[in-house]
């Protein structure tokens, strides 16, 4: 049964004496500017007395996915859109730096409070996942964040482990990995609406309040409805996921009732900005004409009582104003992902009315550069853990000649990673035909420029974990060639039709993707053929998936309907063996030409 949180402790106080940083790169959305007299007549600001209005700053990120060291290839750059229409990338991301930046951008500001969308943990590169992601929560401990949402990933080993990780206390099967026992978060997760299956109440607090003196500002947490579809069956055991705008709406009204009018919505779902520049902007022609997806519908029925939108999952940039129920423009906000940016937004609390003055809002992203002095308590906790993972992840399981990109409708590191399954397959069952890889199982790819002492081109466990750190297993099912293709055309289908998740396939499997046609009629069927054969309805195939997939997962239901299932080893194990067996330091392995979808724009 999913544990409930226990009573939340006090925070630690902040440190004094924080580091300075230069001046973050920023782009700035703001409502307006105009604010109404105080009281007396005067603008903000002036008078004898306290202002009617009090400036509160709002940081913001979401997706860190426990990268504590800073990501390499394109996880750990931004595009930066220049006043020339031209782009710029800068290398962002890294705790040592976001620890720098947010302690500087909170000098002056007394009123101050740090919060986050969701998947703070899971999908961790080794040195956090090896630990079940304790490093990250020390890490946010000592960035001073004040509260997070619970996002999709933070449900990937269950209920029970994530009440660990706010409550503390040592791994029920791996024990303490120090000599000190894990205290767990001084921040309260959010999940309302994330309930008990039995109590039918949220597993843990479904909001928060922030307090300084006279301000008070309510946060609500919630993670998308469709969580159970695109995590493993067991990490949502027990668990009901509620409608994300009838949660808030639900909640806003409780915070209301007990005196609280300015809130902020903390939700793990996203938008699709029309750039992929962090400072694109978003309302040039118009509220929310600049973002798609989700989030937008989410924002337009959330009750106008919540005042800001913190958003992330879809691990896009963007400041956004969208409309609310009343037709009031709304700031809805993400900071990409990785702890690259974060979002700045300055909510002016109106203390006559105890609620946000929304005219007033403005919000920018700026980009966690890696120009600024490092902190060194983040350098201290790296080098703490990296020290315990290193015997594990600085061995190294192959060879590159050059990078494994995992970006694009089919990518090299994701054809890798199927080839590497289907080997891992015929091993189990001679008869293994093809092997599917879910694109959002395919975290990050493989750099040939050295990370470390390892030397270039060298693949270490690490950077095989950072790409797969799931621990899914690796499944054998049959299917009639009808359910294959079925299987291929759920990429662009049902759940999948808005936003297609393209399956990365092994080798010898071929076919069309015509983005110009609409649902499933976009794989066009004729063209599919295994080993240049086409595909045969009636027979059967041997397919190789990850444990994901052969439950279902990511809306390819087809796939969970398999037969003769075997079960073998996780998948970082059959990728490393597979990297083991086909390279060496004289004979690198060349990275797949991403060539088997053709795809028709």
């Amino acid at each position: 049964m999913p544990a409930t949180s226990q009573p939340y402790r006090p925070r630690r106080r902040r440190v004094a004496g924080l580091l300075a940083a230069a001046a973050s790169l920023a782009t700035a959305g703001a409502l307006a500017a105009a604010l109404p007299a105080d009281a007396h007549g005067n603008p903000p600001g002036h008078g004898s007395g306290p202002s009617r209005y009090q400036d509160v700053q709002l940081l913001s990120f979401n997706d860190l996915h426990g990268n504590l060291e800073p990501p390499s290839g394109s996880s750990g750059r931004v595009s930066e859109l220049q006043a020339d229409g031209t782009t710029k990338t800068i290398d962002a991301g890294g705790v040592e730096y976001l620890a720098t930046h947010l302690r500087d951008a909170r000098k002056g500001n007394a009123y101050s409070i740090t919060a986050a969308g969701g998947d703070m943990v899971g999908a961790s590169p080794l040195i956090s996942g090896l630990f079940h992601d304790e490093p990250t929560i020390e890490a946010l401990n000592k960035l001073d964040l004040d509260v997070t949402s619970v996002g999709n990933h933070e449900f990937d080993e269950g209920a029970r482990e994530l009440a660990r990780l706010q409550n503390g206390g040592c791994h029920p099967t791996e024990g303490c990995y120090t000599d000190k026992k894990f205290q767990g978060a001084d921040f309260p997760y959010l999940a309302a609406n994330v309930l008990d299956e039995k109590t039918k109440k949220p597993i843990l607090k479904p909001y928060w309040v922030w307090k300084k003196k006279d301000v008070k500002i309510g946060f609500i947490g919630v993670t998308l409805e469709g969580t159970p579809g695109i995590v493993s069956a067991d990490g949502v055991k027990g668990l009901q996921f509620k409608d994300e705008v009838e949660t808030i709406n639900k909640y806003a009204k409780e915070l209301q009732k007990q005196g609280v009018k300015s809130i902020v919505a903390l939700i793990h779902e996203g938008g699709f900005p029309a750039s992929a520049s962090y400072n694109y902007d978003c309302d040039a022609s118009g509220g929310g004409s600049g973002i798609s997806g989700p989030i937008v519908d989410i924002a337009k029925n959330v009750t106008p009582a919540v005042d800001a939108l913190v958003t992330g999952h879809t691990h896009n940039a963007y400041v956004c104003t969208i409309d609310d129920p009343s037709g009031k423009p709304r700031m809805v906000t993400s900071a990409a992902s990785f702890g690259r940016l974060y979002t700045d937004t300055t909510l002016t609390y109106d203390r006559r009315t105890g609620d946000i003055a929304r005219t007033a809002v403005k919000s920018a992203n700026h980009v966690v550069t890696r120009d600024v002095p490092k902190a060194a308590d983040m350098t201290s906790l790296i080098s703490k853990w990296n020290t315990l993972a290193a015997p594990i992840g600085n061995r190294a399981i192959g060879y590159i000649s050059a990078d494994v990109n995992s970006t694009g409708t089919e990518s090299p590191m994701g054809d890798l990673i199927a080839d590497a399954q289907l080997a891992y397959g015929r091993e189990l069952d001679p008869e293994t035909d093809l092997a599917l890889m879910n694109p959002g199982g395919v975290r990050a790819g493989l750099t040939y420029k050295a990370s470390g002492a390892e030397g270039d081109g060298v693949v270490t466990y690490a950077e095989g974990f950072t790409v797969q750190p799931f621990a899914n297993t690796v499944n054998l099912q049959d299917f009639t060639g009808a359910q294959v293709v079925q299987a291929l055309k759920e990429q662009v289908s049902g759940v999948n039709a808005a936003a297609p998740k393209v399956l990365q396939v092994s080798s010898g499997l071929t076919y069309t993707l015509d983005l110009t046609k609409t649902g499933a009629d976009r794989v066009v069927t004729d063209s599919i053929r295994l080993n240049g054969a086409a595909i045969d309805p009636a027979a059967t195939y041997r397919v190789a998936t990850n444990s994901f997939l052969a439950g279902g997962g990511d809306g390819f239901t087809t796939l969970g309907q398999g037969t003769g299932d075997l079960v073998g080893a996780d998948d970082l194990s059959a990728l490393a063996q597979y990297l083991t067996a086909h390279s060496s330091a004289a004979s690198p392995l060349v990275p797949p030409a991403a060539d088997r979808i053709t795809v028709v724009h």
